[in-house]
């Protein structure tokens, strides 16, 4: 016989039954946290935890077989009972609810009987009862089989309805209940034989499984359903099938049982008359306990325990040790593999078996067993630390191990991005092609995720495997790695943009942006070529039908895009001339003109360098110039020719720009005219500056551009064309233009005679303001001015002649008013007229005469006798134009606008004191600041 390893994984405990438990014990059962005994002299006790006695009650005169109902608080008991007739048996079933008692509150009373079954009748011939087992379903079903020594076996279900099954040949020793799936079973065993019987047929069927039974009462049922059965020779175990594995524990078994997984088994030695208590743990092949009793008369669980109570009425309860105390005695003995095989039958938790494993992988990785130890490292991934497996085999220099665990770890999707570095590491240090390979094409480690797909790039990429990084690249879509691989360390320029080219649009323009200034240094019209297709993609548009507005402003702009030529603005010039000859309407077309207009007018694209033998000179126009000796003579660099030729091509082309996108319909135009001024400015385009200027209306900007350049013939004819007030222009240029060569400091007549002609054309400036302004500039004589001025004082003479004129006319005219003011004051007025002004009728009365010598019926007039109807419209409209001019006197606008725009200012004040607007003053507060008077 193999000799099974013995272990004190059990504790005991001795205790002893109280004293109040009288009688020999003669059957006894567990559940719902107490025990049941029960005595020859018919007394049913119950007792706690401790053992001590809850109550006591007398259930029969002698109790032969009991069962504590473990659903519902029920005892069901088989016993004799001496009150039935003697003609009838003594033996029958009860069934107690021990919720429900007799007299409540009394230690004494007993509990409820709700059941009374007499066993033996006419029907069923009465034999002694060898067995009784109760199976329990959801309440209130129960299922009662009674094995008996004449081989027959009564069972009673549900409402305690009695039947028999069929007759055995000899005693029936021990029965066990089984339910496998739909069927419901009976196992049945005697001295000769084990059976099975089928109860859910109307008259049970039964087959024999074996020829051989049992001669004792050892048996018993394991938590799968298997019958267990106990010989001298050996323990056997039996399924619905027929006999399963048996186990050669010799010795006659004495008790049967089945706890946690452990089987129990009482064995009785003859010659020593001693029982042996083992515990055996037959999946792992070990007596988890061993013990010497005396005599045992009983066996139970409960409270998790093993109670076992013995002939003397003491109780030995056998306590199973922790899990933690089992495996430090296993460990002491370095039995990992028992370990292993103990947490994992007894189904503890993946932490606990996978620190057992990291123990057992210790104690081989200390006897250098580094393939064996690994083996079980592995079996920890998901509960060990993986940087513990690691560092053990970094430092033992392990690679081949490492490498084997860094796949598993892969393989279960647990590896971070240091493992798949580390990984990938060990695979280039051992040149394995081959199973670098498999990692990085595999499609379940790419489908999966099952590396970090970055790293895995950057580790092949820093390890020359550029063809495994970009794999890795392009199927998971990683572009910017693909190209960065593409670009910068394999310069394959023309694949890259291919691929690019593949590309759905948005990932091609995010691309782009990326690595635009590596392709626009070595492929600037490939890539200038990608660009235009990601911002005019034709097929797109044609695909969508989207409206060209609504297109244009899906696309990305050419502004996304500009810094990728910061160094080479040549190609920038090149790409964005080419967009907006192809698209006319670009949202951004403010943003694209303003780049444009800065390449344009921008003095230099690119810095030339300077020769070694070359001197840097600044030509009078502020240009750098490269000039290079040559036979002692100095000549110009055809490069600085050709750049010179270059930049005016870029000047006209930003002049034409200015205008082409400044429409003369539009108050603004399409690019910053704020950027455009500074542009001009700072690289002396003046052609674009004057333009600019005049588009503003910066009239005064405009000259100011050719009094700084001393253009004195531009100057005249800028003025000519901006000075008209008849077209829009602003006559004060001529003042300024004065103003310019009166403080020039140098012979200017001739303009100046030009200028005074426009002056006096239009009346500009009085004489004298003439006369002071030039008389700053030395230069100049006064035969410049001196038939401007013989003109003026003729025409102020002629003026001054017009004037007395007028105001001879005015004062007799004066004289005559005040004169009828007077007449009609003091003197009488005669009226004369005969006939009605109105209806030119005969005046008859009553009739009415106003002083303007008109008379007319009262009932011609009607209601409005105070004015005269013929008079009253001519006064009204003095009136009304008196109230005209004193409200536009209250408005200093327009006053003021009027003095602005008159080429005589002095006229208009003199024209409102004249008509007596503004020569009402007020005079200081006398009593109050709100108090004033008029004079």
């Amino acid at each position: 016989m193999y000799q099974w390893r013995k272990f004190d994984f059990f504790e005991e405990k001795k205790s002893k039954i109280p004293d109040d438990v009288e009688g020999e014990i003669e059957c006894c059962s567990s559940g719902r946290g107490r025990i049941v005994l029960g005595s020859q002299d018919g007394t049913v006790s119950l007792l706690d935890r401790s053992l001590q006695l809850q109550y006591s009650f007398t259930a029969h005169s002698s109790v032969l077989f009991l069962q504590q109902l473990k659903q519902r608080n029920y005892l069901v008991t088989v016993g004799e009972d001496e009150q039935i007739p003697p003609q009838q048996s003594a033996i029958c079933l009860k069934v107690f609810d021990l919720d429900k008692r007799e007299e409540e509150g009394s230690s004494t009373s007993s509990p409820e009987c709700v059941q009374i079954l007499r066993i033996f009748t006419n029907q069923f011939p009465e034999a002694k009862i060898t067995s009784f087992v109760v199976f329990e379903e959801a309440p209130p079903i129960i299922f009662i089989a009674l094995g008996l020594d004449n081989g027959c076996i009564y069972c009673i279900q549900g409402d305690i309805a009695l039947g028999q099954s069929d007759k055995m040949p000899s005693a029936i020793m021990g029965l066990g209940f089984r339910v496998d799936g739909p069927a419901f079973l009976l196992f049945a065993v005697t001295p000769t034989s084990v059976s099975l019987f089928n109860l859910q047929t109307q008259a049970p069927t039964g087959q024999t499984l074996d020829l051989i039974g049992s001669e004792t009462p050892s048996v018993a049922m394991s938590d799968r359903s298997e019958l267990i059965i106990g010989r001298p020779e050996a323990v056997y175990f039996y399924e619905v099938d027929g006999r399963g594995p048996c186990w050669a524990f010799e010795g006659e078994k004495k008790f049967l049982g089945w706890f946690r997984g452990y089987l129990l088994c009482v064995i009785s030695d003859k010659k020593t008359r001693k029982n042996t208590f083992n515990i055996y743990d037959l999946k792992n092949r070990l007596i988890a306990h061993s013990i010497v009793l005396d005599e045992v008369s009983h066996m139970l669980c409960e409270w998790g325990n093993i109670v076992l109570i013995m002939a003397d009425k003491s109780a030995l309860f056998i306590v199973e040790k922790d899990m933690e105390s089992k495996l430090d005695m296993l460990f002491k003995k370095n039995l990992y593999n028992v370990a292993i095989n103990l947490v994992q039958s007894q189904q503890a938790d993946a932490a606990a078996t996978a620190e057992v494993l990291r123990k057992y992988g210790d104690h081989l990785y200390s006897k250098q067993d580094y393939d064996e130890a690994m083996a079980q490292y592995i079996l920890t991934i998901g509960h060990l630390e993986p940087s513990y497996v690691i560092q053990k085999f970094l430092d033992a220099q392990r690679i081949y191990n490492l490498t084997n665990y860094l796949e598993k770890l892969h393989e279960k999707g647990l590896a971070s991005k240091d493992h798949t570095t580390l990984l990938l590491n060990c695979y280039t240090k051992l040149k394995d092609v081959e199973k670098l390979n498999v990692f990085i094409k595999s499609e379940d480690g790419m489908g999966e995720h099952k590396f970090d797909v970055e790293t895995a790039i950057r580790v092949c990429r820093a390890a020359n495997y550029h063809e495994h990084a970009m794999y890795v690249a392009k199927k998971s879509g990683r572009h910017e790695w693909y190209l960065k691989i593409l670009l910068e360390d394999l310069d394959r320029y023309d694949e890259a943009l291919e691929y690019i080219n593949s590309l759905e649009p948005s990932q091609a323009g995010v691309t782009v942006k990326e690595y635009g200034k590596i392709l626009i240094e070595h492929k600037p019209r490939e890539t200038i070529q990608i660009l235009m297709r990601l911002c005019t993609e034709e097929g797109e548009h044609a695909k969508t039908g989207a409206s060209n507005g609504t297109f244009l402003s899906m696309l990305p702009s050419p502004v996304d895009f500009l810094n990728i030529f910061v160094h080479h603005p040549q190609s920038l010039m090149e790409f964005l001339e080419k967009y907006t000859n192809k698209v006319k309407d670009s949202p951004a077309q403010v943003e694209i003109h303003n780049t444009l207009l800065e390449l344009y007018l921008s003095r230099d694209l690119d810095f030339p360098s300077l020769s070694q033998t070359g001197i840097d000179e600044v030509n009078e126009n502020g240009d750098h110039r490269s000039v290079a000796k040559s036979n002692g003579k100095i000549t110009l660099d055809q490069k600085d020719v050709n750049e010179e030729k270059e930049r005016q091509e870029r000047h006209q082309k930003g002049l034409l720009l200015l205008k082409s996108a400044w429409p003369s319909e539009q108050e603004q135009p399409l690019y910053d005219v704020d950027l455009a001024i500074i542009l001009c400015e700072m690289n002396s385009v003046k052609e674009g500056l004057l333009y600019l200027y005049e588009k503003l209306k910066l009239y005064k900007e405009v000259i100011a551009c050719y009094m700084q350049t001393h253009d004195h013939e531009g100057l005249i004819g800028c003025c000519k064309r901006l000075g008209d007030m008849g077209k829009g222009g602003d006559s004060s240029l001529w003042a300024d233009l004065l103003k310019y060569f009166g403080e020039l400091g140098e012979d200017c007549s001739r303009e100046v005679k030009e200028v005074l002609t426009y002056i006096e054309r239009d009346d500009i400036l009085p004489p004298i303001i003439v006369i002071q302004t030039l008389s700053r500039n030395p230069c100049l004589t006064l035969t410049v001015i001196k038939d401007y001025i013989a003109r003026k004082l003729e025409q102020e003479s002629n003026l001054i002649e017009e004037d007395r004129k007028a105001i001879e006319k005015y004062q007799e005219e004066t004289s005559a008013m005040r004169k009828e003011i007077q007449d009609l004051r003091t003197n009488a007025r005669i009226f004369q007229l005969s006939k009605c002004t109105a209806c030119t009728f005969t005046l008859d009365l009553p009739a009415v005469h106003f002083m303007c010598m008109h008379s007319f019926h009262q009932r011609c007039l009607g209601d409005n006798e105070k004015e005269c109807p013929e008079c009253a419209p001519e006064y009204r409209a003095v009136l009304e134009m008196k109230r005209s001019l004193e409200q536009n006197s209250k408005s200093q606008d327009h006053f003021f606008q009027q003095v602005r725009t008159s080429k005589d200012g002095f006229s208009v004040i003199a024209q409102y004191f004249g008509k007596g607007i503004i020569s009402k003053t007020s005079k200081p507060p006398t009593e109050s600041p709100n108090s004033y008077e008029n004079s």
